[in-house]
């Protein structure tokens, strides 16, 4: 989940403020096309691990991969009607969602958007915020104030 967090507020900093304005290719998005969908999935395998499932981790992991799927060929077909043959040539080079840490590439300089940096990193809290809601429902359920209505193994 930390992981999540911290690889989503990385991948604002280079596209915040100007996704869908320009083409962005560097840092994590030299890796993958989609760093924001790959660490929410991560995210999402991280939230089922929590719970102490790795079935529950596969569920979420799997669902979170096929709803980003599906957004992202949206996206990549705006995207190469905006950008045509530089996006063609992007898309060629670079995976789609598993990144290729092999094909980083970074810019001597970058800006970018505070207030995009500022709505992702709230918006990451709400992944963290469940680190104490589960384990308070977990000793609620251990201690027997919670009923254990299902296991998921």
């Amino acid at each position: 989940v930390l992981a999540c967090f911290l690889g989503r507020l990385w991948s604002i900093l280079f596209v915040g403020g100007r996704k869908n304005d320009e083409l962005i290719v560097s840092g994590p998005f030299s890796m993958t096309r989609n760093p924001l969908y790959f660490f929410s999935t991560v995210g999402a395998v991280g939230i089922g691990l929590m719970f102490g499932s790795v079935l529950a981790a596969a569920m979420l992991g799997l669902a979170s991969f096929l709803v980003f799927r599906f957004t992202a060929r949206k996206e990549a077909a705006y995207l190469a009607g905006k950008f045509g043959a530089a996006y063609a040539a992007y898309a060629e080079r670079t995976p789609s969602f598993w990144p290729n840490p092999l094909l980083y590439r970074d810019e001597a300089q970058w800006l970018f958007s505070t207030g995009a940096l500022r709505n992702t990193f709230r918006d990451g809290l709400y992944f963290l915020a469940l680190f104490p809601v589960i384990e308070a429902v977990e000793y609620f359920r251990l201690s027997g104030h919670l009923p254990t209505l299902f296991t998921v193994y």
